[in-house]
């Protein structure tokens, strides 16, 4: 193949081509008899292999022993080994960080979409002085719910009467009350309750805090939005002491992004002024 097709199967430019081949990253190319140079499946492995290595962070001349050596060993050398290993962690933390703003986008939208109905309705009918109701469900009513009601009653104050229940209710685990010590809230007396002491009761807004429970959730009566974000479960978490609190301190800061917005739209759609949010986190 020609440098031209080279350079495209590789996604370089040819100027790069004879770039590496003036540096020595790239052994010289055979010549046809016309002066042409020549280029062949190896040369365009060798090429591609140096190309990825450009992107690790190496220097031409560095990538290009390794692929020699990669190349002549027909494996991976030993030095570029844990470079590859190192990408990819970090890879796959950018894909859970996109995948967290992913999450974090479609339940502000599905928030701001529940706010609005809101405001409809109270447009509709009598705007009444009583506080915002919400119930936040969840599975075992231990973790990801509790926390819900905490960081809500400490974000929206008198604003908001703020209930937490579970479709299968065990008891509050001992890191939900730590995270939320952690940032002043005592939560030692809180206790899980079931969804079916709630049942009845009118509700502004009731909201799943994950999929399980969203699938067993009993139907609320009345005038109410329904919201559901998606939260995985800290206690589903392996791994030491420390790692498996950080999992709560995680979920702690994930419900507190939601709430922020959550907070000043129910407002709004209430026709309550807007009042500063606590900063805990």
């Amino acid at each position: 193949m020609k440098v031209a097709e080279l350079a495209r199967r590789a996604g370089v430019a040819p100027s790069a081509v004879r770039f590496y081949e003036e540096t020595g990253v790239l052994p010289p190319a055979a010549r046809l008899v016309n002066g042409y140079r020549e280029f062949d499946a190896t040369d365009l492995a060798r090429l591609r292999l140096v190309v990825v290595l450009r992107r690790l962070g190496l220097a031409p001349v560095d990538a290009g022993r390794l692929a020699a050596l990669c190349m002549e060993r027909g494996r991976i050398d030993t030095d570029l080994a844990p470079m590859i290993a190192a990408q990819r962690a970090a890879i796959e933390g950018q894909r859970a960080d996109l995948d967290r703003l992913y999450s974090e986008l479609t339940d502000l939208e599905l928030t701001i979409e529940a706010a609005g109905r809101a405001r409809r309705t109270s447009k509709e009918t009598a705007m009444s002085a009583d506080p915002i109701r919400v119930l936040f469900v969840c599975t075992g009513n231990s973790a990801r719910s509790q926390i819900a009601e905490a960081l809500l009653k400490d974000f929206g104050a008198s604003d908001f009467a703020v209930f937490s229940a579970g479709t299968a209710p065990q008891g509050v685990s001992p890191d939900t009350v730590r995270v939320l010590g952690e940032i002043g809230i005592d939560w030692s007396g809180a206790q899980a309750k079931s969804v079916t002491g709630f049942v009845g009761q009118p509700f502004d807004y009731v909201i799943t805090v994950c999929d399980r429970a969203r699938q067993t959730c009993p139907v609320f009566p009345g005038q109410h939005n329904s919201l559901h974000w998606g939260l995985d479960d800290p206690a589903d978490v392996d791994g030491t002491d420390a790692e498996k609190l950080e999992a709560f301190r995680r979920t702690r800061t994930e419900v507190a992004t939601r709430l922020r917005p959550f907070v000043e739209l129910a407002r709004r759609a209430k026709g309550i002024a807007p009042a500063p949010v606590s900063t805990g986190s």
